[in-house]
This record gives structure tokens, sequence and C-alpha cells, in this order.
């Protein structure tokens, strides 16, 4: 039973509908055999489509997850889908690998979008993809200014559609004043993200694939002859291992933990609205992002009944306590009409950033791993999730614009980003000035 908070259920909202029991697993962790010829660990997006992939290739596969399938951020995230254009931003991106590097990772970043929702069409999953774009708004002159030039250059060197929208016409995209304008990326999209990881865990299972949970790995060695996984007291040979746990990478995955940030991203969905303001928040159906350095995200639920608002938090912890509040004083900065809305549900998750911002597959002494989607992990994960599993088979269509790029870490760095409060804190006082 979900837990209540100042009145709200402190769980997903994605979870009323699409129960992640649903994934019917294959046991628990004493069902593990003795040898294992493919194991993954971690069974969200990333860990279940490469599964997906080497089961249809004919491999053996165990995926196991320290929790249940998706309860990690593949079941809590917003759901909302874009083209993952990377957080470095064009001219951070252009400074570190180049002009033509940066022109190639953008195109594969638009194919990729072009890939889950083929994926999800071909596979027939029933996960509520809305497609009617979203709008990105501007907290200023200035940076209107910016997207127009962002976006024009973008669809220049890899044909991303945009349409303006001047401050004038705001309303016929969002029921608020609050932003300067700003752009629609028309090909952008939202999804129920537990009905599209329920729908992975059955063609995962239909494909032969075993899913093992809970079964929390606790190390993983290759001493260049043998590749041992240890549960605990157990030790397990397997022939080969994906890493795939993302946000929630642990110290017993040590190499790992030192080179993803994990950051605290929080939800929360109102009750149902009266029709008509629900209707008003957004007259065209669209998902919403903010142009700041927080980076907002918010969409209508499906049913158009109700508004999904997620953000940064500043807390470490899932504090729903507090990133509740939070939360909705600034959803109802943007919609003053939702301030006497009930919030009915506070959920969080963590996110794995990067200290490049781009996410990272391929192999390190013998591990395989795919992991850091820097926020963007819908369809990101689903991508590169196939791709190392490609790898995996030795497959040249495995082949990625990330290859080969160095996974780097920091000095001094254990994997707990304590500094991490003070620059969010940064951030949200720069956007509230528009600095």
């Amino acid at each position: 039973m979900a837990k209540k908070i100042n009145n709200f259920k402190h769980k997903p909202f994605w979870w009323d509908d699409a129960k992640l029991e649903q994934c019917n697993l294959t046991g628990g962790i004493d069902e593990l055999p003795v040898k294992i010829s493919t194991l993954i660990v971690g069974a969200g997006y990333s860990g279940l489509s490469a599964a997906l992939t080497l089961a249809r290739a004919g491999r053996e596969v165990i995926v196991v997850d320290a929790e249940m399938p998706g309860f990690g951020g593949s079941a809590r995230n917003g759901g909302l889908i874009g083209p993952t254009l990377h957080k470095l931003g064009l001219k951070g991106l252009t400074a570190a690998y180049g002009e033509s590097k940066t022109t190639a990772i953008l195109h594969e970043s638009m194919k990729i979008l072009v890939y889950l929702k083929e994926f999800i069409k071909s596979e027939a999953i029933d996960c509520d993809l809305i497609l009617k774009g979203r709008f990105y708004g501007a907290y200023s002159t200035k940076s209107y200014d910016e997207s127009m030039r962002r976006s024009e250059y973008l669809n220049k060197i890899v044909d991303l559609q945009f349409e303006p929208v001047p401050k004038s016409e705001q309303y016929q995209q969002i029921g608020s004043d609050f932003y300067h304008g700003g752009v629609v990326y028309p090909d952008d999209s939202y999804l129920q993200p537990a009905k599209y990881l329920i729908g992975l865990c059955k063609l995962a299972l239909d494909a032969g694939v075993k899913i093992i949970a809970p079964a929390r790995v606790t190390g993983v060695e290759y001493d260049g002859n043998r590749r041992i996984a240890h549960f605990g007291h157990r030790q397990i040979e397997v022939g080969q291992i994906l890493i795939a746990t993302n946000g929630y990478t642990g110290p017993e995955l040590s190499y790992f933990h030192k080179r993803i940030i994990p950051i605290r991203s929080a939800v929360i969905a109102t009750e149902e609205l009266d029709p008509s303001i629900a209707a008003g928040l957004s007259p065209k159906g669209r998902g919403f992002g903010g142009l700041s350095r927080l980076a907002p995200y918010y969409r209508p639920s499906a049913d158009g009944k109700r508004l999904i608002f997620g953000g940064r938090t500043f807390e470490v912890k899932d504090r729903a306590d507090r990133y509740a509040p939070d939360l909705k004083r600034l959803m109802t900065r943007i919609f003053p009409q939702l301030s006497n809305a009930r919030i009915s549900h506070a959920w969080s998750g963590t996110v794995a950033y990067t200290f490049d911002h781009v996410p990272h597959l391929g192999e390190h002494d013998g591990i395989h791993y795919v992991m850091g989607y820097c926020g963007s992990g819908i369809a990101r994960a689903s991508y590169y999730g196939r791709m190392a599993a490609l790898k995996m088979l030795d497959q040249s269509e495995g082949k990625t614009e990330l290859d080969g790029l160095e996974f780097s870490t920091r000095p001094l760095y254990s994997g707990k980003p304590w500094f991490l409060p003070y620059i969010l804190r940064w951030h949200s006082f720069v956007d509230r000035f528009g600095l």
C-alpha cells in the first residue's frame, strides 16, 4: 500500500494502472543457476531491450534486478520523449568532439527518436503513446532568441522540425503567460512509462528471457579467464555480463559508481481537474518543458484529466514532504489556475548524469555496460540497450557514434555527489532572475 504524506500517495501515479508485478517474474534469487550464459544486471529499459535483442538472436539470457523490474527510473520518469540532444549544448559538444563528430552524434540522436516510435508500433506495445509534440517555454526574451538560433541551426544540419511561438501566440500552446514565447518540437511525444516497461518485460519473457528479482548483485569481476557475479555469499560463473543499472549503480560496482552522478528528479500528479481547467492547460495536448537550468518537464495524463509535473529536487534522499510543495509552487507560478488543485501523487527517482554529459556504452575489463542518459532515458536506453546487445553478439550493426568515448571520472569522486544541492540551488537562483 502506498504511504500517504500530506494527503497524497507517495508512489508513482503510473503504478495505479500498471503494476510492476505484471512482469510475471521467473523467480527469486534462489532460482539462479550455478552457471549463466548471459547475465544482465538491471531490469529497466536498457537491460530489457538488450535482453530482448540477445534472446531473439538465440542467446540464453537471465536479467536480475535488486528490486522489481522498472523500480528505478524506468517506471518513475515523466514519460516525455524527444530527440535526446545532448546536455553539453551545441557549443560544448563541438568544443569537446569537433564539428564533424558533433554532427554525427546529433544525427544519431534524431535516429533514436524515430527508432523508439517504430519499435513501439511494430511490437504493438500498449503504452499510451501521445504524438502531439512539445512546447519549450523561454524564460526571457534572450532565452527565446537563443532557442530560435539553436533550432534554426539544428534544422539545417539534422532536419530538426520546429515551430517558433512568439509570446503573442503563446496561449495557442499553453494556458499560461509565464513564458516569453517558446518553440514547439512537433516530433516530440510522451507515453506511460510503467506501461512501456511492462510491455518490454512481456516481449523479453516471450522471447525466452528469465527475469529474476529481487536479486541484488554485490560485485562482478573478470580475471582474464572467468567472469564471476557475486550475489551475497553466492558466486556464479557467467559467460557475458552487461551492467545496465544507470542511476541506481551502487558502490558494489565501483568502476561504474565512480563515473555516474545520480541526480534526484521528482514528480507530482494533480487530482482530476475540472474539465474546463484541464483542457486549457494544453490546448493542443502537447507536452512541455522549460528552457532553463533546472529543466522542469510536464504533460497531461493520457486521459487529459490531470497534469503530471516534474523537475530536479534539492534533496539527496526521497523527501516527498519537501519536494512536493516545491514542485507545486513552481507549477502554480506557471499555472496560477492550479493553486487550489490537490496533489494526488508525489514520487522521485535518480537519473544518471556523466561528467561529459553523454551516455556511455562499451566494455571495461571484460564487463559490458550501458548507462548515463543524463535525464533523457526513454529513447536512449531503449536504443543503446539494443546496441550494447549487438556489441555482445559481435555484430557490426551495434556500432554507435558514442563508441570509443572515454568514460571519465574526477579525482576524489566516490560516487556520492555531495556538491549537487549547492549547484542546483544556484541554478534555481539564476533561473528565477533570468541571469
